[in-house]
């Protein structure tokens, strides 16, 4: 995915320095080659020699010694770097860059460095807060740097707040929002839909679907990660939204209707992974239904058929729908993929272990409109979503 591209990371004196080694052997599982500084307070926390074993690189930690990256090692250890990633960036080590202060091998290559920034904060929550630390920050990032902002959740020094590192996804995704300006899906604009709606019954209770959303963040992250412009547009999921996409929340068929109808027309392709409810309450109520006032059924209206619609009017836009079936899912996928006027249809087997609704992983078969077919063996849902999107890629170049 990033071969060939150069990341430095940064390490600074924090107790989530441990957290760095997994970074580092993520951006190595997607290609890229990882160079590691770190601050000596770093090195209290993981030896430099875990990073050099992961890495296979020497590791400046010490720019007075002899660390393999020559006298000018601040300098050569940022030599043809595509991002710098800084995590965790302590309190201190983004005052020292905010104030230009170059003292030790992290601050002085940051102050060498000639690519785009990313710093990811770990600290106290009070540290985080103070105004002072906020103005680094702000002067930061008018000057480009970049920040993905710390989770919220038991801190070190033992209570709640906004301080922990980042979650590794999140990490990656901001790197890959800056490596993906050169991405094979540079230039587009994609729209994903994803996770279920809730169609009302009353101000407690509704109708929905097992839907978590996996599926369709995965295929918002890749295509971001590929270089798209990417707009997502999904209904309750406590997922998080990939980094660097545009993120529409909605709750009903009908509001997740007009936020897809009134972008697709500026979309390059329309991926619809959201699992709408098919029906609605024909009489919802705005307050709560008492269990001893309430009749024992429901009368229902249908749904819009928002991929129908959207497949009326697609014009040049490539659409892509998805068929969550059981039993004959290839006959039922052509099906829909004819009557709706898709592209390509991407069809799965709901019910079995490991697949469908709420899985970290599913198989697929892949339809498009000249009735070619690739099938999928199961695999993790971002494995997937890049098979889906090679995909989607080919039939763009073949429209122009």
């Amino acid at each position: 995915m990033w071969s060939g591209k150069r990341v430095l990371l940064g390490v600074s004196g924090s107790i989530a320095a441990y957290k760095a080694a997994d970074i580092l052997r993520r951006l190595m599982e997607r290609g890229a080659e990882v160079r590691v500084v770190m601050t000596r307070n770093a090195a209290r926390f993981v030896s430099p020699m875990t990073f050099a074993a992961l890495s296979g690189r020497p590791v400046l930690a010490d720019e007075f010694s002899d660390s393999g990256w020559g006298a000018m090692g601040h300098v050569s250890v940022t030599e043809g770097i595509d991002v710098v990633l800084v995590a965790p960036a302590t309190a201190n080590s983004i005052a020292k860059a905010a104030t230009g202060i170059a003292d030790d091998a992290l601050s002085t290559a940051l102050a060498a460095a000639a690519c785009p920034v990313i710093m990811a904060p770990a600290m106290n929550d009070r540290m985080y807060g103070n105004p002072i630390a906020r103005r680094n920050r702000e002067i930061l990032a008018q000057a480009g740097f970049r920040f993905v902002e710390p989770d919220e959740g038991l801190l070190a020094c033992g209570v709640q707040g906004q301080g922990r590192l980042a979650s590794t996804e999140r990490i990656l995704d901001a790197v890959a929002a800056v490596l993906s300006s050169s991405g094979t899906l540079a230039g587009r604009h994609i729209l994903v839909t994803a996770g279920p709606t809730r169609e009302p019954i009353d101000a407690v209770r509704f109708i929905s679907n097992p839907s978590t959303g996996k599926m369709g963040f995965a295929l918002a992250r890749v295509a971001r990660q590929r270089g798209a412009r990417v707009t997502l547009v999904a209904g309750p999921t406590s997922l998080d939204a990939p980094q660097g996409t545009d993120l529409v929340s909605v709750t009903t068929a009908a509001e997740m209707r007009t936020a897809v109808l009134s972008r697709a027309a500026s979309s390059d392709a329309v991926i619809m992974a959201a699992a709408v409810s098919d029906f609605r309450p024909s009489h919802a109520v705005d307050h709560k239904i008492r269990k001893e006032e309430a009749g024992t059924s429901i009368e229902l209206d249908r749904t819009a058929d928002i991929l129908l619609e959207a497949g009326a009017r697609k014009g040049t836009t490539l659409l892509v729908g998805f068929s969550a079936e059981t039993g004959d899912i290839v006959d039922r996928a052509r099906e829909k993929l004819r009557r709706k006027n898709l592209d390509l249809i991407v069809a799965n087997e709901i019910g079995q272990p490991g697949k469908g609704f709420g899985a970290d992983t599913n198989s697929a078969i892949l339809i498009d409109r000249d009735g070619s077919m690739l099938e999928l063996p199961l695999m993790n849902k971002s494995d997937l979503a890049g098979r889906i999107l090679d995909v989607v890629q080919q039939l763009l170049q073949r429209k122009g």
